[in-house]
């Protein structure tokens, strides 16, 4: 049951993180899958829940049984005969309720235990859709420079033309082919980031590192943002787990309760009598057999006590913790909130100053046709269009990448 309630959690998480791409955003979904799947972390939390669920079987157990053989050296004589050995069996058994108590306890950390796999699955798929918006806005300003570059290419071609006719200097031709050079550098700068976060990613699924990424053609801010439900926070897995820890220390009270009664024992002594041959005897001759019956008194019981007030201290411990990370995460999903909110807006007035930065491009082309160009104002223009373009993509990518941090706290 637990496995398909955590299955209905991630159709629902992963559904969130793609709302606003387009089809081939299923490609993300895909490694998100190879991810959970293979990851080794995930799977080195799946194996500690599975130890932490084998200790419930083994504390349902009884103290071992004692036995015990004796042999007489010098024989001890009775009036029916010799003692020759002694054979002893004796098993001590717990309290009334104890191995359930210890089964609870056991059972109480396996279900904190579990909690780790919800979140580091979390975190995974976080780390996994941030790794891939870091590609996509790395591969986005590769593609702007590119564009750039060939724009420079044009001005190049334009001020050859210019300086043939005397309305240009060599030096503007120089000054372009400098900041083709530049965006040159920037292109390829990108590419080393690029195959180096797509080793992060690919370590991530657990793969080859130099296996290629598919990515997303284009990314866009949606028009409206889902509605986010400040309650599941709450339900958070990183707090749900300080729950079940504190749930697993009334356990260990529980079971501590049970520790401090007594144990009961059970036994039978078994002692072979030897026949005196020196007289005939009633009995002569007839083994002993003693059952037994123990009890086990914790007398010096401050162990206990001790015990009882660990545990009342390790709970106020655990409601300390939980108060201090929901104050952090809430702290974490208020920024990620109003991260996500400035980014729409710088989206927006990049996408207008874009605009008018073309605009202006084209009335620096309409002065060619006249006979008089500026390629320095042909440089600044062209610098503001690529600082422009690079912001509105960095835009996408705060975005996204915080609309990931906040799908982590509140899909449940």
């Amino acid at each position: 049951m637990k496995n398909k309630g955590h299955y209905l959690k991630l159709v629902l998480f992963l559904g969130f993180c793609f709302i606003g791409l387009n089809t081939h955003a299923q490609k993300l979904e895909v490694l998100i899958d190879e991810a959970i799947k293979n990851n080794p972390e995930i799977q080195k939390v799946e194996l500690q829940y599975s130890i932490a669920s084998e200790k419930v079987i083994e504390v349902n157990s009884i103290p071992n049984t004692e036995f015990a053989v004796g042999y007489f050296i010098s024989e001890p004589e009775t009036r029916t005969g010799a003692q020759r050995a002694r054979i002893s069996v004796k098993q001590m058994l717990p309290w009334f309720g104890s191995i359930t108590a210890r089964e609870n306890y056991a059972s109480s950390l396996a279900d904190a235990k579990y909690e780790d796999i919800v979140i580091t699955k979390r975190k995974l798929i976080t780390s996994v859709s941030q790794s891939y918006y870091n590609l996509y806005t790395n591969k986005a300003k590769q593609l702007v420079l590119t564009e750039n570059i060939k724009l420079l290419e044009t001005y190049e071609t334009l001020a050859l033309t210019s300086v043939e006719v005397g309305k240009a200097s060599a030096v503007d031709v120089l000054r372009l082919q400098m900041r083709q050079n530049e965006m040159q550098q920037l292109k390829d700068v990108l590419q080393q980031q690029f195959l180096a976060e797509q080793t992060n990613l690919n370590n991530l699924l657990n793969r080859d590192d130099a296996m290629s990424v598919q990515l997303i053609d284009e990314l866009i801010i949606p028009s409206e943002d889902v509605e986010i439900n400040l309650g599941e926070l709450a339900l958070h897995p990183e707090l749900l787990k300080y729950d079940k820890l504190y749930k697993s220390v009334e356990q260990s009270e529980l079971l501590n309760q049970k520790e401090s009664s007594p144990m009961i024992g059970f036994g039978l002594d078994y002692i072979p009598v030897s026949e005196r041959t020196d007289m005939n005897l009633i009995d002569n001759g007839k083994d002993i057999v003693m059952p037994m019956v123990s009890v086990s008194i914790p007398i010096f019981n401050k162990k206990y006590k001790s015990i009882s007030k660990q545990n009342e201290l390790q709970q106020q411990e655990i409601n300390y913790q939980k108060q201090e990370r929901l104050n952090s995460l809430e702290t974490l999903l208020d920024k990620a909130i109003k991260e996500r909110i400035s980014a729409r807006i710088s989206y927006v007035t990049q996408t207008k100053n874009l605009k008018q930065a073309k605009d202006a491009e084209g009335i620096l082309i309409k002065s060619f046709e006249t006979g008089t160009i500026d390629f320095n104002d042909v440089l600044d223009i062209q610098e503001l269009q690529l600082k422009f373009q690079m912001n509105q993509i960095e835009s996408i990518k705060t975005y996204y990448v915080q609309t990931a941090i906040i799908n982590y706290l509140t899909n449940r």
